[in-house]
């Protein structure tokens, strides 16, 4: 299949949150030493499992809303063209204006060109993946304008200074005592006696955006979801936050990933099922925000969607690839991956953390500038079996680690591997002299460099005392006697003779 939105091309490097300082092994490293991190992020996790699987346990049908899910957006992929040009139509139609944007930098002087034609130096922000993804927030600051975020967990991010560590709950690596300092630090007017209590602590956040709703004519949004058939936008969130952003301010500004588009409103009624329970743990979104356009006297009066690409070209271009796209944004591989619980989402350098984030950002970025993302896996599937809209995970590492350019040594040594494999008689005489494979321990920490570096990370496997072939050949060279059964008796023919 042919990709007709332009030349795949994958996103810029020095813009926006992709690509990390460090591989994953050594931010892994560093993050495994942080005991407060790992407590922090066990409790999170297991709390959010338990609320999502009980919900789920609730829907007799949950498996065939994943397989609607699933070829809901592989359909969406197959007619990705046809479907945003409808989706422009629309919302021109409506009163809105559609910017396209090749990549981060595009998008961030479109979004920064409107909200300085507005004339504001302050917009009002939902929590979005996609601005994070292309560094809008940093983009902004540059040209003197002030990104406040109104959802809890990002402020709570952006006052610290910090970075999202998780997709669902960006702030999930704090708890609540961390959360107490940095209001104290850096919230205008906050009370000196603040207690650590969560209902004192969202009071505070409460108060200090409150004038911030009022006083401030620009917003800038993600979509979660775009409606081709009516160029209906819509946000779902838990705290209120984007409904006042998105019906408040005079300008609204939408920067929405391609792959988010949906043919029709019955698509939607899928994934308004499989969303709140995969991600939250909750039967519905407490606020789902729709909107269509410009209505005059009602909500914002300027709307201004951008369309993102920023490598989302590239990863459709990939047969096998292409279904990361699918990604719903819900955080469920996330919440169940061994990996993530123990490390943390600033290991994996990017604004997409976990599973998806693995899969993903390497895509998006070209795998060179991801190379050890595919590896930030044991492979065990607990992602594949909680998505829910049924992304292959696992097959997906696996195809992208075959597209990472191995170590010369590992290179040669695979090569040697098939060279031997591929030959019987050799084959039976390595496997004769892996037999002094031992003297490395069970362990394989005996391995001299570079086979070292290899079981580092790995247990090599104990090699068997009698190999198959051994075990054949003592067998052919001693063959044991043949029974004969007695005959079976026939008192038929006994009568006749």
């Amino acid at each position: 299949m042919s990709t007709f939105l332009g030349m795949p091309t994958t996103a810029p490097r020095g813009v926006g949150h992709l690509r990390g300082d460090r591989t994953f092994p050594e931010a892994a490293r560093d993050a495994l030493k942080n005991d407060q991190l790992r407590r922090n992020l066990r409790h999170a996790t297991t709390t959010i499992r338990g609320k999502s699987g009980k919900v789920i346990a609730e829907l007799p049908d949950w498996q065939s809303l994943r397989d609607a899910g699933s070829a809901i957006k592989a359909g969406v992929l197959a007619q990705l063209p046809e479907l945003l040009e409808q989706l422009e139509a629309r919302v021109t139609e409506a009163g809105g204006v559609v910017h396209w944007a090749a990549d981060a930098n595009e998008a961030n002087a479109i979004v920064t060109g409107l909200v300085r034609q507005t004339g504001s130096d302050r917009v009002i922000k939902v929590k979005s993946m996609a601005t994070q993804e292309i560094g809008l927030n940093e983009a902004l600051e540059a040209a003197g304008i002030t990104p406040v975020e109104t959802d809890l967990a990002e402020l709570i991010v952006q006052l610290g200074h910090d970075k999202p560590s998780h997709i669902l709950v960006p702030a999930i690596h704090r708890n609540r005592s961390e959360i107490r300092d940095i209001f104290l630090r850096a919230m205008p007017g906050v009370d000196p006696a603040l207690t650590d209590d969560p209902p004192v602590l969202a009071a505070a956040a409460r108060r200090y955006l409150r004038e911030t709703f009022l006083s401030t004519t620009v917003a800038v949004s993600g979509a979660n979801f775009a409606i081709a058939d009516t160029g209906t936008l819509g946000v779902v969130e838990s705290e209120g936050n984007g409904r006042m952003c998105l019906t408040l301010p005079d300008t609204l500004i939408t920067v929405m990933g391609i792959e988010k588009v949906l043919p029709t409103w019955r698509d939607l009624e899928v994934f308004l099922q499989l969303l709140p329970r995969s991600s939250t743990g909750e039967r519905m979104n407490p606020y789902t925000t729709m909107w269509t356009g410009v209505t005059p006297g009602d909500g914002p009066q300027k709307f201004h969607l951008v369309l993102l690409d920023n490598g989302r070209t590239a990863v459709l271009s990939d047969p096998a690839g292409r279904q990361a796209l699918h990604c719903i944004r819900c955080s469920a591989c996330l919440n169940v991956c061994p990996v993530y619980e123990r490390t943390g989402g600033h290991s994996y350098g990017s604004v997409y953390p976990g599973p998806i984030g693995a899969v993903l950002s390497p895509q998006l970025t070209g795998v060179a500038d991801n190379a050890s993302l595919p590896y930030a896996s044991s492979l065990c599937g607990a992602c594949f079996d909680a998505c829910p809209v049924k992304i292959d995970i696992p097959s997906l590492l696996v195809h992208l680690r075959n597209r990472v350019r191995h170590p010369a040594a590992e290179r040669a040594a695979m090569a040697a591997a098939a060279y031997t494999m591929d030959r019987p008689k050799l084959y039976a005489s390595a496997q004769r002299a892996a037999k002094l494979a031992r003297i490395a321990g069970r362990r394989g920490r005996g391995l001299p460099p570079p086979l070292s570096g290899w079981t580092a990370g790995r247990d090599l496997p104990e090699f068997p005392k009698q190999t198959f072939r051994d075990w054949w050949a003592e067998r052919a060279s001693h063959p044991e006697p043949a029974s004969h059964p007695e005959p079976a008796s026939h008192p038929e023919r006994a009568e006749e003779t």
